[in-house]
């Protein structure tokens, strides 16, 4: 039987257009002879749309952008998309496949509303979810894990519109410049500034707090960019490492997803020692913040060979720029067969999860 297949996308987020590209990717990539295809779409406003079965690639993303006055398309709860029948048809889904970047999505709102529906899904649980999400709360957990790191400093909205001038000297005191001034809470680049002096980084941090009410600062350092993609639940695997070579300060959003103005080298060059620590620091990046699916971990790597863990990305995009794809195709993973054990991962969690007791 074929496997009901729902791509939830879109959603209320800086990054909805992204998303959408990624859901375009993943379905032109799906095999309809395995998966039944149905379009959850989630409006820039936040309402949820269910789109009609596809049967095959569509031209573009709008055509994945359904209104809500599509007749195949009402639906008055979010739960309602997921589970029912109609005319004596079971229409429940068999595994929700969250193709959604950034927050009300990837932060584990939509998680923990998958997990009340006892439903299958592809990636991150709750927890990682939410700690993936938050940039501070991420750096914290990997502190405690032991994980080498930058240093960075944080300030919620009120801290610095009451005391800027302090918010100011702590970061000069304590990272320095350049520094890089991100909001806590969103991904893809958006809202992230260099910062050489004052002027650039009051101008910085006014901008990323249009974006969250918290943001980051983190020491700017000479280092290459190094990604790996990890791929499994209680047993992660990770991919070959790949390098990103930005023409540009640094890897913003232009240069991720519209002119593709940055190189991407795979397999990096790095030192067979190099990758094995790397690969290390990934792995025990992925179980500290009790991940589950795939993330993909950034690093920076020093010429003198020192590794400093990034970020990980707890839903990395799946664009024909995305680096997470290209980092398993070189290492033997198709696109395709990458999907497919992104689906069985989800459903080996969700099976364990039954036999979970909850009565005593």
């Amino acid at each position: 039987m074929k496997t009901k297949l729902g791509l939830l996308y879109g959603g209320k987020s800086a990054e909805h257009n992204v998303s959408l590209q990624t859901a375009l990717a993943v379905i032109k990539a799906l095999d309809v002879e395995k998966f039944d295809i149905h379009p959850i779409y989630i409006t820039d406003e936040g309402k949820w749309v269910k789109g009609p079965q596809l049967s095959g690639p569509v031209a573009d993303v709008k055509a994945l952008q359904f209104s809500q006055g599509d007749a195949a398309s009402q639906a008055a709860l979010a739960p309602a998309l997921f589970q029912g029948s109609a005319a004596g048809q079971d229409q429940s889904l068999d595994v929700i496949f969250p193709l959604l970047h950034g927050p009300n999505g990837e932060d584990g709102t939509v998680q923990g509303l998958l997990e009340l529906l006892n439903l299958p899904y592809v990636g991150n649980g709750v927890l990682a979810s939410a700690a993936g999400m938050d940039k501070i709360i991420m750096k914290n957990v990997f502190a405690q894990a032991g994980l080498a790191q930058v240093k960075y400093a944080w300030f919620t909205r009120s801290e610095w519109v009451k005391a800027s001038e302090a918010a100011y000297e702590k970061i000069e005191k304590q990272l320095g410049y350049p520094c890089f001034v991100k909001p806590a809470n969103l991904g893809s680049s958006v809202g992230i500034n260099k910062a050489s002096n004052r002027d650039e980084l009051a101008a910085a941090c006014e901008e990323a707090f249009l974006f969250d009410r918290k943001i980051i600062v983190e020491e700017g350092i000479t280092a290459r960019e190094i990604e790996i993609g990890v791929l499994g639940n209680d047993e992660p695997e990770c991919s070959v490492a790949g390098e990103i070579v930005p023409k540009k300060d640094f890897y913003d959003y232009k240069a991720k997803y519209e002119d593709g103005d940055t190189a991407m080298i795979i397999p990096a060059d790095v030192t067979k020692e190099e990758y094995s620590e790397l690969k290390e620091m990934a792995i025990r990046s992925f179980k500290a913040l009790d991940c589950s699916g795939l993330v993909r971990a950034d690093f920076f790597l020093t010429k003198d060979g020192n590794a400093y863990i990034n970020e990980v990305n707890t839903m990395p995009g799946f664009t024909p720029f995305s680096m997470f794809p290209l980092l398993w195709k070189h290492t033997g993973v198709e696109y395709p067969e990458l999907i497919e054990r992104l689906v069985k991962l989800a459903e080996e969690r969700h099976a364990e999860k039954q036999n979970i007791k909850h009565t005593f």
